[in-house]
């Protein structure tokens, strides 16, 4: 390669100026922004429908049937059935369910119309029932999905090129307020589809066009059916104090700390998943009832709520954070334990997102280490919720953003601390990642 030519633009690719100017563009904008309202709505109604599985299963049924209160082996059958379901749906519908969450994000396009819905069954089954996965991944798949097969039915000779900025505006709908901000899910797609240069902003517009009708749109349905929004909020951040040299010595270990325990946590995932997908059926439901085990494990060892081990860790972050005082640094300990093993067991079987339970696995990671002298306890929240955030994603700024806009006003003061963990775990992790047989095969 000539030494100029590293700059130079490929020959093959658009002109970005010159396709914003095209009435297309113009024509895809709108098409977006009429997408955007349906698909949030949708995206709204999968997440009210989690929301209810979750309380019809752990609180309303074993109330029903005349339990004073949730018996802590109660999850053992709920996710042996979780299991079961997840796998039928697997094996038998076209798309397999929809990614597989222990492989991280990847960028391999909509579903079509035929996958579409194993992707919302599996992740009802996997959700509802209690496996340790987020429904970020599912929304992300369904959104795209839907955009693209709606934009089809109206337009069946669309350019392959509009298809993918229609699939990615469906994607940021569907994501736009799960993640506390429509300024992270556009991060986060972004970083997770490896899009750089001019045309970025060519595909960015769109998507956040339809991010902020989604948001609209979520807050609206939140408010006139009372449900809420299903974003990630904090009810209450307690005041941080500006940084301390001490801080950021913890900062250094929180994120080694992270890529460490993210690194097991993937390859145990990745291991399990192996022999998950040979044995299928049997093999999901034994994932499922090893996720009820340690649940029950961590209520009867600990006294607290098996659920805490349970699901995405979402909805438990603003308690976790809230009572952390609460907490003894053996109780956090044995959370972080059996809820690291059940979120790999999670990982290799269920369907879901990988991001709520890296972070509720980071925030208890930091709170236990904040019970130790130099490290305040929101700082130690915020930190090791970036570090295994990116030990687990490997998307070093929609982490930083995703542990510093969920603490408010005191996500800036704890930024460079949190900074300084990403980037620690985040380049310690590449060192440990197993070479792929492609980087070491000999030139």
């Amino acid at each position: 390669m000539a030494p100029d030519s590293a700059g130079a633009p490929d020959a093959r690719t658009p002109d970005p100026l010159a396709v914003v100017r095209t009435r297309g563009y113009a024509v895809l904008l709108i098409m977006v922004a009429a997408l955007g309202v349906p698909i949030s709505a949708a995206a709204f109604g999968f997440l009210a429908l989690v929301h209810e599985l979750q309380d019809l299963t752990y609180t309303d049924l074993p109330h029903a049937l005349g339990f004073a209160r949730t018996p802590s082996w109660w999850p053992l059958p709920l996710l042996a059935v979780a299991g079961l379901l997840t796998a039928l749906v697997i094996r038998h519908l076209p798309g397999t369910g929809g990614h597989k969450p222990a492989e991280g994000f990847k960028n391999t396009g909509a579903p079509t119309a035929a996958e579409l819905p194993s992707v919302a069954l599996a992740a009802l089954a996997s959700l509802g029932l209690g496996a340790v996965l987020g429904p970020e991944a599912p929304l992300i798949a369904l959104g795209g999905g839907l955009a693209v097969y709606t934009v089809r039915l109206l337009k069946p000779g669309i350019a392959p090129d509009a298809s993918a900025m229609v699939a990615a505006a469906g994607s940021f709908a569907a994501v736009s307020t799960l993640l506390g901000s429509p300024l992270i899910g556009a991060f986060l797609l972004m970083e997770a589809s490896g899009l750089a240069g001019m045309m970025l902003g060519v595909v960015l517009v769109p998507g956040l066009l339809a991010s902020g009708i989604g948001s609209l749109i979520f807050i609206g349905l939140g408010s006139w059916t009372g449900l809420g929004t299903y974003s990630l909020t904090l009810p209450h951040v307690p005041h941080t104090p500006q940084p301390t040299v001490a801080e950021f010595g913890w900062a250094i270990v929180l994120g080694a700390a992270a890529a460490l325990v993210g690194t097991g946590v993937k390859r145990l995932a990745l291991s399990l998943q192996e022999r998950v997908e040979p044995r299928r059926v049997v093999a999901t439901v034994v994932m499922g009832l090893t996720v009820g085990v340690l649940a029950l494990l961590y209520a009867e060892s600990t006294g607290r709520e098996a659920s805490e081990v349970l699901y995405s860790g979402q909805d438990a972050l603003g308690g976790l954070l809230a009572e952390g005082a609460t907490y003894t640094v053996a109780s956090l300990v044995v959370l972080i334990v059996c809820k690291s093993l059940a979120y790999a067991a999670s990982l290799s079987a269920f369907r879901g997102g990988p991001i709520f339970p890296s972070m509720f696995l980071g925030a208890a990671g930091g709170l236990a280490l904040s019970h130790l002298p130099g490290l305040n306890a929101t700082s130690g929240f915020a930190m090791g919720i970036g570090a295994m955030c990116v030990a687990m994603l490997r998307l070093p700024m929609t982490s930083v953003l995703l542990a510093t806009l969920l603490l408010g006003s005191e996500g800036i003061t704890v930024m460079p601390l949190v900074i300084v963990s990403v980037v620690v775990s985040y380049v310690l992790v590449l060192r440990l990642e197993r070479p792929s047989a492609e980087s070491t095969a000999p030139r």
